[in-house]
């Protein structure tokens, strides 16, 4: 799979932002398999750019192609198919349940269309520091514990592409390191893509390219 971007300009941003921008009115194609840093000041799109590419926002210009098929002309229908089978994607709001346990926030992921076995979720779970919280609900959980649940959930289905929005903001640098090193080990068993959106550089992030939004 590759997604390619034919000069998708945001309609509610400035002028300016997009001029000085590397990805807003230009031509880009992001491979499999190669993994990609976008740096993204506040107030440039960031959390936009990742709805584009996920498909959950269209109030753009320009289009959005996954391989040859232009995302504007999918259904609800046909995007739950992409999804399922090749993207991920971890919220910059998590959208997590919050009277769910653990557990199940993790599980209605790895449900839909499994990678994994569900033994590999208390794995994980341990190697991020949440082990003892897979029987809890979410809303008893920090912040930063809900940001290693929210990697967790992402990493049970198959992908491509993994989205990821600000997704250590509220982790210590060894937490974070910790979660990009079980992505990248994820994403490498899937000859898949990570696209991180942050709003600085991830020094510990191995990618091949870096674009400023």
């Amino acid at each position: 799979m590759q997604i390619f971007l034919r000069q998708v300009r945001p309609i509610f941003l400035e002028e300016s932002k997009i001029t000085n921008s590397e990805v807003w009115d230009k031509t880009l194609q992001f491979n499999k398999g190669e993994h990609l840093h976008i740096i993204a000041p506040s107030g440039s799109g960031k959390t936009s750019l990742i709805h584009f590419l996920y498909g959950i926002r269209k109030d753009y210009t320009g289009s959005i192609l996954y391989d040859s098929f232009d995302i504007t002309n999918f259904d609800a229908g046909r995007f739950s198919g992409w999804r399922q089978k090749h993207l991920s994607i971890v919220f910059q709001d998590l959208r997590l349940f919050p009277e769910h346990s653990v557990l199940q926030n993790i599980e209605i992921k790895r449900s839909l269309n499994p990678f994994h076995s569900e033994n590999k979720i208390a794995e994980m779970a341990d190697r991020l520091g949440i082990a003892s919280k897979l029987d809890v609900k979410c809303s008893t959980c920090s912040y930063g514990e809900q940001q290693r649940i929210a990697i967790v959930r992402a990493l049970q289905q198959p992908f491509d592409f993994l989205l990821l929005d600000e997704p250590f903001s509220h982790l210590d640098e060894n937490n974070r390191q910790k979660a990009m090193e079980l992505m990248e080990e994820e994403s490498s068993l899937r000859n898949a893509t990570i696209i991180l959106a942050d709003l600085r550089e991830i020094e510990y992030f191995k990618h091949e390219r870096k674009v400023h939004l």
